[in-house]
């Protein structure tokens, strides 16, 4: 799939070398322009709509962190280039679709752009559709819940959501809610074959539930219920990859 890129890094030689990596070995991508700094990039961005934007973090007159905070609504996906490792939580929180390490590997590169290749693929593919999961039918079985004075069975198909609260996990049913001493990703394991999919560090999702996705900085979920959930730019492409 074709993509187009813009390059931000305030040094020309790096920006130089990423073109000429990307003009090599990644053939598909367009760049349709660089920049320095964060205002330099606002303007190419609304002169512009690229699919990627390559990122350096440390820019004059504020970082990639600053830029991010001022597009809530993107629709590009982000891949994190900095000469610094301990950025890497923060590119995660910040919704980085990958992350890239100076001086950039071509392997890694070329894994970056295939990423993002196929999740701009399927978003398109899905674009405006009412979802139909590849699990065809609804998840069956039963899942214990511990509870003061005992547990509590719970029939799994009857579960919408799971939200992360700290130590303790709520779990959102089609009618109620319950709140379990156990870790949200206590759930994930339990359920991850029975169609549940993490889609942000705070939910997982009952696939059979999710009737819509809407294209963002991660992208958001409509459930049955109406329920919009934030969906993460990591989890991104392993929640599409749920979806014909």
């Amino acid at each position: 799939m074709n993509l187009t890129a813009i390059v931000v890094d305030d040094e020309v030689n790096s920006r130089t070398i990423l073109k000429n990596y990307l003009q090599k070995y990644c053939p598909t991508v367009e760049v349709l322009g660089e920049a320095a700094n964060v205002q330099e990039t606002l303007t190419l961005l609304e002169a512009g709509h690229p699919d990627l934007l390559f990122l350096d973090v440390e820019m004059p007159y504020g970082n990639a962190f600053d830029l991010l905070e001022q597009l809530p609504d993107r629709a590009f996906e982000t891949v994190f280039v900095t000469a610094y490792d301990h950025y890497a939580v923060d590119a995660l929180n910040a919704q980085a679709t990958y992350y890239l390490l100076k001086p950039i590997a071509i392997d890694n590169l070329i894994k970056a752009v295939q990423h993002v290749s196929h999740i701009k693929r399927r978003e398109k593919e899905l674009q405006d559709q009412v979802l139909i999961p590849k699990i065809s039918m609804a998840a069956d079985g039963k899942i214990t819940i511990p509870q003061q004075d005992g547990f509590e069975v719970l029939e799994i198909n009857k579960i919408l959501y799971c939200q992360a609260d700290d130590n303790y996990t709520k779990i959102f049913l089609d009618q109620g809610q319950k709140l379990v001493s156990k870790t949200l990703k206590y759930f994930e394991d339990t359920l991850k074959d029975k169609g549940f999919v993490r889609i942000h560090k705070s939910y997982l999702v009952n696939v059979n539930e999710i009737t819509r996705y809407k294209k963002g900085k991660g992208g958001s979920v409509e459930l049955s219920s109406g329920k919009q959930l934030s969906v993460s730019a990591g989890k991104k492409g392993q929640l599409l990859d749920y979806f014909r």
